[in-house]
């Protein structure tokens, strides 16, 4: 089996991204399903500019892409990146998070964009 590495200023970057509570959570919650930019706006109880803030890094260094759906966008883990493997190995030792979008469903804000 071919063992694939990253370099070390890498790895220090998406750890110093993902040292963000907010944005390991997001990780977490994308790991599982899509999201768009309100349903984060309304986990986190912060500001839209807030959470676009936060995507764009996290997006920047490939971890999530966008998907464009009418006038909403959707974010979705990068599973094809080449830091996924690395990822994927710190996700699976977190805690589920689905009961967060679990709430958003049952406030009836899940698909209040789309």
């Amino acid at each position: 089996m071919l063992q694939t590495s990253i370099e070390i200023n890498k790895a220090a970057i998406i750890l110093k991204l993902l040292g963000d509570n907010t944005r390991l959570t997001m990780m977490k919650l994308l790991d599982t399903q899509a999201c768009c930019v309100c349903e984060f706006v309304e986990i986190f109880q912060t500001s839209q500019p807030s959470i676009s803030q936060h995507l764009r890094k996290i997006k920047d260094i490939g971890l999530v892409r966008e998907e464009r759906k009418s006038q909403w966008v959707f974010y979705s883990l990068n599973k094809s990146s080449e830091y996924y493997p690395f990822i994927k190995s710190i996700l699976e030792q977190l805690p589920n998070q689905d009961e967060k979008l679990k709430e958003l469903d049952e406030k009836g804000s899940r698909i209040s964009c789309c």
